[in-house]
């Protein structure tokens, strides 16, 4: 019953999605999001009509106020600082503008820009000191706010009086402030045409690149030659100029030069940039988590005003939001990745058919000998990780190269060697088509194609996307065998959506059915998906029925064979199921066999750990990747097998002196060339009772 369960709980419950999702950029801005449609719901189910039509206009407008500071804080902390003085920038542009309007009668564009000017200004100051003067952020702008409010209250206390006694008589200084086009009021237009501006300088100029780098590292971005204390300068400028935006529409909605505007305003704004999802520690942030921050703290602080809590209460409530927001934004950042990783690597159950105890003795198909022991070695020490070899018709030899390179050895005796074409990433899978191109599946790049005068060029790094992934499968991650039909069209198949090429290894440790055979056609220049949910699909060949292939599954250790063409279109069989070993690429024989490698062994530890998906789970937690249970990869092995699955030949290297790992093999003119991921060498050993008859005949292809 406890089996039974177990295979439910694994096959239906998506333990990988949790992992896939956090991973994903969107999920920072769905946070707050999310925290926003709470507060609503809270709200709401507390308070009648909270959130109504009526009240829509009104609600959007008081945003737009606030969201100019958050905009401009935002940007400060995405830069690496701080500003704890909006709050008294803010109380000093709505009182300069106040006293413009109503004292001095001047042109609403003239007090318009004048009190643009002074929130420069003010910024300037901040961005002086530490920007170029490199004071700190946090001290300098608490410093700034008391001087900015004592001359506020200094001039408030001469000019109050006569700001209240008279009036402006302009009607687009009363449109600005009450005023609105198609019943959306005046602020929300230009907050909308500043927060789009402000999303296309932080996303798509440079100017806002500077500034995402030098927040995430100021040090990493000065000795790369940006700007730093420009860029930090002209943040705390432009802080100023969106308050001093605030204070504008502020004060010709409510023409009020009181002595406490603008108090409270900086732990406000703070807490809304922080609650969106602003990071503190700089580098991380956007428009639109500024925004959904600035809509949960203004309706946070309405609903706290309906339900007629005091001003000192709300102070309070706000503290301990910014605080909690605080601490989560430390906690989270430090420890994302960490998170991201233990819930991402997500184990499946797999049960594989359990091994004979005489799977591999003197009786069996798989029984041992030494016949891979004493093979010649081609290029010792000159090459890194060939796991791939092929031959040209000239008997050419060439392989991948750990570097990014293919190696090509001449003939007849491959003593010399040069760079045949560099690629940039691994090789791995190899074959040459009709007119002697060579096509290379490269892992984390996809498949390329090398011309005959060596020309490297990408066939396809894409494929159609999967509807119900998570994930963007389209991208190539672990492109690593193919083979070419008679028509031209290329299967290949990629190993894994989850993880890169050098993060196999925990795909190993999964169990789960994240590879795929993909289809290539070069006249219609079309890349589609044909097999998905394979456990790392490896090697690929061409039936002899050309209209087939057999595959291997190296973590199921089995070989299947799927149908591309004819009338079993589509289907897929299982031709071997219970290999003794982690079957990689897989080519024909001159007797029109096929020849396979076993890139590792299976043991008795390992295939129990793949039937505790819990247990493996736990050791991808608490210990590092070198030290996690793994196959055996320190045998070498060969198996020769027919299209029904039969074995006709094996050979073994038991100590692994020579070739242990085998990744891939090629039988040209009597002679077996071997590669391996693992190995500083290629291989070479002469065959006994090679069918030249099959060879000449022309439907043998190395």
């Amino acid at each position: 019953m406890s089996n039974t369960l177990q295979r439910l709980r694994y096959k239906y419950w998506p333990d990988h999605v949790f992992g896939e999702l956090l991973q994903k950029p969107w999920m920072e801005t769905a946070v707050p999001l999310f925290v926003l449609i709470f507060t609503i719901v809270f709200f709401s189910a507390r308070i009648d009509n909270f959130i109504s039509i009526a009240s829509l206009s009104d609600t959007f407008r008081q945003a737009s106020e606030l969201g100019f500071v958050v905009l401009g804080m935002s940007l400060v902390l995405i830069v690496g600082g701080i500003d704890l003085s909006v709050a008294s920038m803010f109380a000093l542009c709505n009182l300069l503008i106040l006293y413009c309007m109503h004292v001095l009668h001047m042109p609403w564009p003239a007090a318009v820009g004048l009190t643009l000017g002074l929130g420069a200004l003010l910024g300037a100051v901040n961005g002086v000191l530490i920007g170029y003067l490199r004071m700190r952020a946090f001290l300098t702008t608490m410093v700034t706010l008391i001087i900015f409010k004592a001359i506020h209250d200094l001039l408030n206390f001469k000019v109050a009086v006569a700001i209240s006694s008279d009036f402006p008589d302009s009607p687009t200084w009363d449109a600005l402030g009450i005023g609105g086009f198609l019943s959306i009021p005046s602020a929300v237009w230009v907050f909308g045409v500043v927060a789009i501006f402000s999303h296309i300088f932080l996303t798509r100029l440079r100017a806002g690149w500077w500034v995402m780098a030098i927040g995430g590292n100021r040090r990493s971005a000065y000795n790369t030659g940006l700007p730093v204390n420009r860029t930090v300068a002209l943040s705390y400028v432009a802080c100023g100029v969106f308050t001093a935006t605030s204070a504008i529409f502020y004060a010709s909605r409510l023409a009020s030069p009181g002595a406490d505007t603008g108090k409270g305003l900086e732990i406000t704004v703070l807490t809304a940039a922080i609650l969106g999802g602003i990071r503190l520690g700089g580098g991380k942030g956007s428009v639109m988590k500024a925004i959904f921050g600035t809509l949960i703290i203004l309706l946070v602080t309405n609903g706290l005003l309906r339900m007629a809590m005091d001003a000192g209460g709300a102070r309070i409530i706000l503290a301990v939001i910014l605080l909690g927001a605080a601490t989560l934004d430390i906690r989270w950042f430090k420890n994302r990745h960490k998170a991201v990783q233990e819930l991402y690597v997500s184990p499946a159950l797999l049960e594989l058919p359990r091994l004979p105890e005489d799977a591999t003795g003197p009786g069996s198909p798989y029984a041992p000998n030494d016949r891979l022991k004493h093979v010649e070695t081609i290029g010792l020490g000159q090459v890194e990780a060939p796991e791939d070899v092929v031959l040209d018709d000239d008997d050419h030899l060439y392989c991948g190269d750990r570097h990014g390179e293919i190696i090509r050895f001449f003939a007849p005796d491959y003593k010399t060697s040069e760079v045949y074409a560099r690629i940039g990433g691994q090789p791995l899978g190899m074959t040459f088509d009709a007119k002697h191109d060579l096509y290379v599946c490269v892992g984390g790049m996809g498949l390329y194609r090398v011309t005959n005068d060596r020309k490297v060029e990408l066939v396809t790094d894409e494929t159609n996307r999967s509807l119900t992934s998570i994930i963007d499968d389209s991208r190539l991650r672990l492109a690593d065998d193919l083979d070419i039909l008679p028509d031209g069209r290329i299967l290949f198949s990629e190993a894994t959506i989850r993880y890169e090429m050098h993060e196999w290894p925990t795909d190993a440790l999964e169990g789960r059915g994240n590879g795929r055979i993909i289809l290539y056609d070069p006249k219609l220049k079309k890349t589609t998906t044909v097999l998905r949910n394979l456990i790392f699909p490896n090697g690929i060949v061409l039936a002899s029925d050309n209209q087939s292939i057999l595959f291997a599954q190296s973590w199921r250790c089995s070989i299947c064979r799927y149908w591309f063409d004819g009338p079993k279109r589509g289907e897929v069989e299982t031709v071997i199921d219970n290999l003794p070993g982690y079957p990689d690429n897989l080519n024909r024989a001159s007797d029109g066999n096929y020849w396979l490698a076993i890139m590792g062994m299976r043991s008795p530890a390992f295939d129990l750990a793949m039937r505790k998906p819990g247990f493996r789970r736990r050791m991808a937690k608490q210990l590092p990747g070198d030290e996690w249970l793994a196959p055996n990869i320190n045998t070498g092995c060969i198996v020769k097998i027919n299209e029904a699955g039969e074995v006709l030949d094996v050979l073994w290297d038991l100590d692994g002196t020579n070739h242990p790992m085998i990744t891939s093999m090629r039988e040209h003119k009597g002679y077996l060339y071997i590669g391996g991921i693992s190995n500083n060498r290629i291989g070479r050993l002469k065959l006994d009772n090679v069918d030249e008859t099959f060879v000449s005949s022309g439907k043998y292809h190395a």
